[in-house]
């Protein structure tokens, strides 16, 4: 059987998301859902050994990344969380999903945390890399050390920013990868076969968006106000969850999800994995490979 991925597209109302899938066709369906920034190259490790157990993987490219286009020029390049959850769902939707495990991290881990918060009988189990990812718009200032960990988040409410990730959107994501996960060493092929993606001509516009509506500097998609009034009130997630949590991650310290369990309502466990960074899933696919088959031991069962 050949468990390399193919890339396939489904189109929803707002956009044509581009996917990769691998492993049997019968197999439980596990979806992985990336971050910023970054693309499904992030999955590869663990797809490899899930396809071959004989789980079904589906890794979307977001929106803004990679060959996903939105189906209207007039859309808002929206990167909201509310956004994120609603394209999983209509993923889901549109590929005939009715349950998957979700795996995700950083925009991905939101995108997972909103449907298994929001929608959990569509969450089979979630692992959420970094803990219960669904913002807070009215979070108070943060010690000033974890505000500087921030500073790409202030740059972007600038239009300077918008310039300058325009301008230099490889270098600049280059950077964040080193800061962000300072013990992984990868190489520049390694780095440029994920780069590509940047290249999506809605790329910067989602990214702006995302790091401006999350503190208030831009307005949100009215179409996705009720999502995200429902995810203001912190909803807890009552689905099977496993958080993973990089102990060298040099943008969101481990120590900040020592207290995320109050957000789980259902089995949850915690682990800390030593020396990993932010981009845990790069680093190590074997951590994430184990929480999902202890989630969901028989990759057989598609239900």
């Amino acid at each position: 059987m050949n468990h390399q991925p193919r890339v396939e597209r489904v189109r929803t109302a707002s956009l044509d998301i581009a996917y990769e899938v691998a492993g049997p066709r019968r197999g439980a369906c596990v979806i992985l859902l990336h971050g910023f920034p970054d693309d499904p190259r992030t999955w590869d490790g663990a797809v490899a050994q899930l396809s071959r157990a004989g789980y079904r993987t589906i890794a979307p490219y977001l929106r803004g990344y990679g060959p996903t286009r939105f189906v209207d020029a007039n859309t808002l390049r929206s990167g909201q969380q509310a956004a994120l959850g609603r394209d999983l769902l209509d993923l889901m939707d549109g590929l005939g999903i009715a349950r998957a495990a979700l795996v995700g991290y950083d925009w991905g881990g939101r995108a997972a945390c909103v449907v298994a918060a929001l929608w959990p009988e569509r969450a089979r189990a979630l692992v959420s890399i970094g803990g219960y990812n669904v913002l807070n718009p009215n979070a108070k200032p943060l010690p000033p050390a974890q505000e500087h960990r921030m500073w790409y988040q202030w740059y972007f409410a600038t239009e300077r920013g918008r310039a300058g990730l325009a301008a230099n959107r490889r270098e600049f994501c280059k950077l964040l990868w080193r800061l962000w996960s300072p013990n992984w060493r990868f190489d520049h092929a390694t780095y440029e076969r994920t780069a590509a993606s940047f290249d999506n001509p809605d790329f910067v516009d989602v990214v702006i968006h995302s790091y401006r509506h999350r503190f208030g500097w831009a307005p949100g998609d009215p179409a996705l106000e009720e999502i995200e009034q429902r995810l203001a009130a912190a909803p807890r997630i009552e689905v099977p969850t496993v958080v993973l949590h990089g102990g060298s991650d040099g943008v969101a310290p481990v120590q900040g999800t020592e207290r995320h369990a109050r957000f789980f309502s259902g089995p949850y466990v915690r682990r800390v994995i030593p020396e990993a960074g932010h981009f845990l899933a790069w680093e190590a696919p074997d951590a994430i490979v184990q929480a999902v088959r202890e989630l969901v031991p028989d990759p057989s069962s598609a239900a």
